[in-house]
């Protein structure tokens, strides 16, 4: 039996090279690489979504948030030292203020006080000069007057030395603007006997401590007569309630009552009853 025959086809002379053209890809294959594709698009598409969302966040509120907690707790602490070291300086600033003010203030105080003292025995300095000329003349004639009063009732006090009158003026004259003290004695304070007491006293006179006995003591002269030097005094002779001393011009000095202290006023203004001469 013959076989059967296979029909011969021609093949192209170009057949046994192989093609320069890519291969071509099946249905299949391109479905594979379509789905691929697809999958790495939609993960590209959820990591820029996800990079977006990320974007809107700030950044360093996430990742550096606790360390600028920790500077701004710091922050916070240095500014609370500085405050309170701030406060303790003014503290101390106003502590010094206060100080320095109260010192000043005392210092203007003294000052004044050592004016006003300065003042009062330079003016008394200038009344024991201006009053020593007028002690000399009357000494002679306070003596006369002292010996022919030998009868009275009252207590005589020979007349001092020239120039008592002068010392005792100026001492008084130093106290003007003391406080008035009942009782007091000096030397800052005086009531109207304690002064009388003291300034005769500098010329080596003792006088009786209160009113009463002082408007006693010497010779009693005439408010018409009178003279520097005299005592004062208001009410009857013996009893009398205030003293002061006649310094001449119409006036005379006391320690005249707490609202006045030692001060010099005019014998018009308030006129006394009696006085008495003791040097």
């Amino acid at each position: 039996m013959e076989e059967p025959l296979v029909p011969l086809v021609p093949m192209s002379h170009t057949a046994h090279i192989r093609s320069h053209r890519k291969p071509r890809r099946n249905a299949s294959s391109l479905a594979m690489r379509a789905g691929v594709a697809g999958g790495v698009l939609s993960t590209l598409a959820v990591a820029g979504a996800a990079g977006s969302a990320n974007a809107a966040e700030p950044v360093t509120q996430t990742l550096e948030l606790p360390t600028l907690t920790a500077d701004l707790a710091t922050q916070v602490a240095q500014s609370a030292d500085a405050t309170q070291q701030t406060a303790a300086n003014y503290e101390l600033q106003a502590e010094r203020d206060a100080a320095a003010a109260k010192a000043a203030k005392q210092a203007k105080a003294d000052l004044a006080d050592a004016k006003k003292k300065a003042e009062a025995k330079k003016k008394a300095e200038a009344a024991r000069k201006a009053a020593a000329a007028e002690a000399v003349s009357r000494s002679s004639e306070r003596t006369v007057l002292s010996a022919s009063a030998g009868s009275s009732t009252s207590t005589n006090v020979a007349a001092p030395a020239s120039g008592s009158v002068a010392t005792v003026v100026a001492f008084l004259k130093a106290q003007v603007g003391d406080a008035y003290v009942m009782g007091g004695t000096g030397p800052n304070a005086w009531d109207c006997s304690g002064l009388v007491q003291a300034a005769f006293k500098q010329v080596g006179i003792d006088l009786p401590r209160v009113s009463e006995s002082q408007s006693t003591s010497g010779t009693p002269v005439s408010l018409s007569d009178v003279q520097v030097g005299d005592i004062l005094y208001w009410g009857s002779a013996g009893s009398a309630y205030h003293v002061g001393v006649y310094i001449g011009g119409g006036q005379y000095l006391d320690a005249a009552n707490p609202s006045k202290g030692v001060v010099i006023q005019d014998l018009s203004g308030y006129p006394a009853t009696g006085a008495v001469r003791v040097l």
